[in-house]
């Protein structure tokens, strides 16, 4: 029984190709992924933005069809400032410096932070 060194290295060769197939499949998985959370994200946040506006533009004319809801937020609204009103007060110490901005502006979801990817949606920072 022979052992034939070209024969193993074609099958190496042959694995490792597939594999950089499937390493590079899983790479544009991942992008497409990304990108379909960012325009997720970026419907979300237009839907809200209408929302916003036809609460604002029809605020006592509301229709039944959407009343619960705004209910439901302006309840939510209500907790919130309750909450924020419960907050302690923190105490700056004299001289104390004032708190510089995180960083960069995600153009996906608009969080900011100083790091490569957003922390909220994962989308790369920018420059």
């Amino acid at each position: 029984m022979a052992f034939n060194f070209d024969e193993l290295t074609r099958k190496a060769k042959d694995v490792a190709n597939k594999a950089a197939d499937r390493t590079k499949d899983a790479a544009e998985l991942v992008k497409l992924n990304v990108a379909i959370a960012g325009e997720q994200k970026e419907i979300d946040k237009n839907y809200r933005a209408i929302g916003e506006w036809f609460v604002g533009e029809y605020e006592g004319e509301i229709p039944d069809a959407v009343r619960e809801a705004v209910e439901a937020v302006n309840a939510s609204k209500a907790k919130i400032a309750e909450l924020e009103a419960s907050k302690p007060v923190k105490e700056e110490p004299a001289g104390a410096p004032e708190e510089v901005p995180a960083g960069k502006k995600c153009p996906i979801c608009g969080a900011e932070s100083d790091s490569k990817f957003c922390p909220q949606c994962g989308a790369p920072m920018g420059e």
